[in-house]
C-alpha cells in the first residue's frame, strides 16, 4: 500500500512538473521500471524502440591516463576504497551502484555527486527516485579527492574517481577475480537533475525495458544481462520486491517475509548466497527463483536464458564479460559543453559562473 502510494504521488508530481519537465518524453518512459506496472496503463503508454545509439567510443580517454600527470593517483584511489571495503563490503557494492547511476544519466561525469550545481538547483540526480536515500560510498570518493588535490592539485576529475573506485572495488569484492581496465581522462559535468534519473532501469522493469534502457547507452543485450550480475552483492528495500513473493522459491520468500517483516524500508542482501563477493552466484539464483526484482527474475525468459544459463555453468564466463561490460559503460559521454575538474566533488566550480 506504501508503495503504491509513493507511486501515485510520483506520478501526480511529473504531471504538476509541466512540460519543462515532461515535455517530448512518454510518461512511461519517465519512470522506467521504477513504479509497479499496473500504475500506468499501457493504452496510454505505448513504447517504441528509438534510433540505434552507437556503442560508446571512449573519444579522449586512454590507459594510464595519469601515470605523468598525477602517478599517485590511482593508488590513492585504490587504497582509499580497499580501506572502505575492509571495513564494509557493502561500500564497494556502493560503489559500482554509483558508477552506473553515473554513466547512465548524462554520461560519466560525476554528476550523480553533486548537490550544488552551475543552474543552483537543489532537484539534483542524488534526489531522484532511483537514488534518494539509497546510493552509497560518497564518502570514500571524497577521501580519494582530498588526498588526490593535495598530491596533485586541479586534475583528476571526480568523474575518473568514481570510476577508477568502481573498477577497484569489483576487484576487491571478486577476492581478485575481476581486474577492469578502465581509461582515464573524463571530464566533470555542472548539471544534475533529479527528474533525468528516469533513464536508470528500475526494479519492475521487463526484458524489453531493459533492453531498450541499455541500447540508449549503446550497450547490448548480452552486456545489460552481464552488468545485471553486480546484483549478486548490495542491498535493496522490501519495497521494490515484497509484492513478487508469490512468484519466488517459496522457502526463500518465507525468509524474507521475515526479514521485511511488514516494512518496505527495510534493507535485505541481493544475494542471500554470496552476499559480500561479486561472483556469478546471481545467474543460478536467477534460474532458481531466488531474486529479489522483478528485473532480475524476467531474466530467466526465453529472450535471456541462454546467456544466463551460460554465465551460471561456464567457470570464468561471467567475470571477463563483465569485465568487458564494466569498460565499455565508462565509455559513456554525453554533452561535452561546461566541463570542468572539480575541487570538490558535490559542488560545481565557481556556482554559478563559468
Amino acid at each position: 500500500m506504501a508503495t503504491n502510494k509513493l507511486a501515485a504521488l510520483v506520478v501526480l508530481v511529473a504531471f504538476l512538473a509541466g512540460p519543462a519537465a515532461c515535455e517530448g518524453i512518454n510518461i512511461c518512459l519517465n519512470f522506467n521500471g521504477w513504479l509497479k506496472p499496473s500504475i500506468l496503463d499501457p493504452l496510454f503508454c505505448p513504447r517504441g524502440s528509438g534510433p540505434p545509439v552507437p556503442s560508446p567510443s571512449g573519444s579522449g580517454l586512454s590507459y594510464g591516463y595519469y601515470n605523468t600527470r598525477c602517478p599517485t593517483a590511482e593508488k590513492i584511489i585504490k587504497d582509499a576504497v580497499k580501506k572502505a571495503v575492509d571495513e564494509n563490503p557493502g561500500i564497494g557494492a556502493g560503489l559500482i551502484r554509483l558508477f552506473f547511476h553515473d554513466c547512465f544519466v548524462r554520461g560519466c561525469d560525476a554528476s550523480v555527486l553533486l548537490n550544488t550545481t552551475n543552474s543552483q538547483n537543489s532537484d539534483t540526480e542524488r534526489e531522484g527516485l532511483p537514488n534518494k536515500d539509497s546510493l552509497r560510498g560518497f564518502e570514500v570518493i571524497d577521501e580519494a579527492k582530498t588526498a588526490i588535490e593535495a598530491a596533485c592539485n586541479n586534475t583528476v576529475s571526480c568523474a575518473d574517481i568514481v570510476a577508477f573506485a568502481a573498477r577497484d572495488a569489483s576487484y576487491f569484492l571478486s577476492n581478485g577475480s575481476i581486474n577492469i581496465r578502465m581509461p582515464g581522462g573524463r571530464y566533470d559535468g555542472r548539471e544534475s537533475f533529479a527528474n533525468e534519473t528516469d533513464q536508470l532501469p528500475g526494479p519492475f522493469s521487463n526484458v524489453a525495458q531493459l533492453q531498450a534502457s541499455f541500447a540508449a547507452k549503446g550497450l547490448t543485450s548480452d552486456e545489460m544481462v552481464t552488468l545485471s550480475g553486480a546484483h549478486t552483492i548490495g542491498r535493496a528495500r522490501c519495497m521494490f520486491f515484497s509484492s513478487r513473493f508469490s512468484e519466488m522459491d517459496p522457502a526463500y520468500a518465507a525468509k524474507l517475509r521475515a526479514q521485511c517483516n511488514g516494512n518496505g524500508n527495510t534493507n535485505v542482501n541481493q544475494d542471500d548466497v554470496t552476499s559480500n563477493v561479486l561472483d556469478k552466484q546471481y545467474y543460478q539464483n536467477v534460474l532458481d527463483n531466488k531474486v529479489l526484482f522483478a528485473s532480475d527474475a524476467v531474466l530467466n525468459s526465453t529472450v535471456t536464458r541462454a546467456q544466463v544459463t551460460e554465465n551460471a555453468d561456464k567457470a570464468g564466463e561471467w567475470e571477463r564479460k563483465f569485465e568487458k561490460a564494466m569498460e565499455k559503460m565508462g565509455k559513456i559521454k554525453g554533452d561535452q559543453q561546461g566541463l570542468e575538474i572539480r575541487k570538490v566533488c558535490w559542488r560545481v566550480n565557481n556556482v554559478g559562473l563559468y
